[in-house]
């Protein structure tokens, strides 16, 4: 009885229910109320068909509504020429707009979507309760690869306080809040932006977490940096400074020493002109600002010329220096700085060489046709737990030693910026008492 025919008939029924009445108990005789009874159950039945094409059009128009807008559903019902069709004229014209707008709200959710998750910013959200509504692959390389499923709990995913408490914080008070945290799964530091997420029923937030350690590991090697030349600067400094006063408060008068006064003075005024040096070269290095344009270097000219450079200290420490250098290989670069590189090394294997050693340089072709210079000596050897930071500016494995011969700890920092501004690279091998061997690769140069 909930249909519109079956109402219909029942409304008919009530309807002419009290004339049959009246028909049986008042009529005259049996033909008029047989008449009645009949006349009765033909208006029910007229009714209830009258109104089934009309149940049937509201029926499909209730299916049409229920099921829009199901992927490949049909837009079209049958349309009457009366005020329901009207409605289901209403219905059809309003069907593609609204088609048309979830297609664009998919399209744009879809967008969204892409743009979150290609940002190099971990991005998370979470409901009130703190559950994972959405986050990007950032995020989740962030916490360890962890498959992230929506409506996971944060602290099963990640059990760092910090950024549960800041999350907390922002949903409890509604304000954005910016702060810097370390994450406890990782060795890494992220500076996160968290505001509060008010389009839904319950408050969220959303965070956005942006990975700050290559900033906070450069500005460690910047205090690093300013600390080492800090300190020295320092030491020659305050010898000059002690020296020149020695002199002016009546070491002018004497004879036997103020030769020796100004000797000091000198040798460290040298030793800080060197590191002068060597800061402006490294600072160009790490720049790449360089005047002049790469060109062929013959490999056997430049150990040749490091050599002869180095021939009187070695020949005062009493270490021989041989060369097997291919005359024909060439390299692509800048001959001062690949030259001063060479000169390091050798300077160091002659130095740090033991009277009687020997230094051995050859300069081959490897299989994969790059050129390989080897360095190697006879001398006191690096331990091996120094190997990996021997390169690192102002680093030296015996401080004393490196200062009394006049080191500045720059030496192998600017080997290895030049080696690597010109394409190669160089590693070091070691024995303590031993000596080391320093392998210097470059891409071979060939003359079309």
């Amino acid at each position: 009885m909930n249909s519109i025919a079956g109402r219909t008939a029942a409304l008919i029924a009530l309807s002419a229910a009290p004339l049959v009445i009246l028909a049986e108990l008042y009529g005259a005789g049996t033909a008029i109320r047989l008449f009645s009874l009949i006349w009765f159950l033909l208006a029910i039945c007229g009714a209830w068909l009258f109104s089934r094409p009309l149940d049937r059009r509201v029926s499909n128009l209730k299916d049409f509504a229920d099921r829009f807008p199901e992927p490949g559903y049909p837009l079209s019902v049958n349309i009457g020429e009366d005020d329901l069709g009207e409605l289901e004229r209403s219905l059809l014209r309003m069907a593609p707009k609204i088609e048309a707008k979830l297609k664009d709200l998919d399209a744009e959710l879809a967008r969204r979507e892409t743009i979150l998750g290609s940002m190099t910013e971990a991005v998370l959200a979470v409901d009130a309760k703190l559950n994972v509504s959405f986050c990007n692959h950032s995020f989740l390389r962030a916490v360890g690869d962890h498959e992230i499923s929506e409506g996971v709990p944060l602290i099963k995913v990640l059990r760092d306080p910090g950024l549960l408490q800041l999350l907390k914080r922002v949903i409890q008070s509604g304000e954005t809040v910016q702060q810097r945290l370390k994450l406890s799964s990782q060795d890494r530091a992220y500076t996160v932006y968290a505001a509060p997420l008010d389009a839904i029923p319950l408050r969220g937030a959303l965070a956005i977490l942006h990975d700050v350690t290559p900033i906070e590991r450069l500005e460690r090697t910047k205090r690093d940096f300013v600390a080492n030349v800090s300190h020295e600067f320092r030491t020659p400094l305050a010898t000059i400074t002690g020296y020149a006063e020695t002199l002016l408060n009546g070491g002018l008068e004497d004879r036997e020493n103020r030769r020796r006064f100004v000797e000091a003075i000198q040798a460290n005024s040298v030793r800080l002109n060197n590191i002068a040096n060597d800061l402006i070269i490294l600072s160009e290095l790490e720049s790449g600002r360089l005047d002049l344009e790469p060109a062929p270097i013959s490999v056997g000219d430049v150990i040749q010329s490091a050599i002869n450079a180095i021939e009187p200290v070695a020949r005062v420490n009493q270490v021989v220096v041989e060369a097997e250098p291919d005359s024909s290989l060439e390299v692509m670069g800048h001959r001062i700085r690949f030259e001063q590189a060479v000169l390091n090394l050798l300077d160091n294997a002659v130095k740090f060489n033991k009277p009687g050693g020997r230094v051995d340089i050859k300069a081959v072709v490897s299989s994969n046709d790059q050129v390989e210079i080897c360095i190697g000596d006879t001398g006191i050897g690096i331990p091996h737990e120094d190997l990996s930071r021997i390169f690192e500016r102002f680093y030296r494995v015996d401080k004393a030693r490196s200062r009394q011969i006049g080191g500045t700890g720059l030496g192998l920092s600017i080997v290895r910026h030049a080696i690597e501004q010109m394409q190669g690279a160089v590693k070091v091998e070691s024995q303590l008492g031993k000596g080391s061997r320093f392998t210097i690769t470059l891409p071979r140069y060939s003359r079309a």
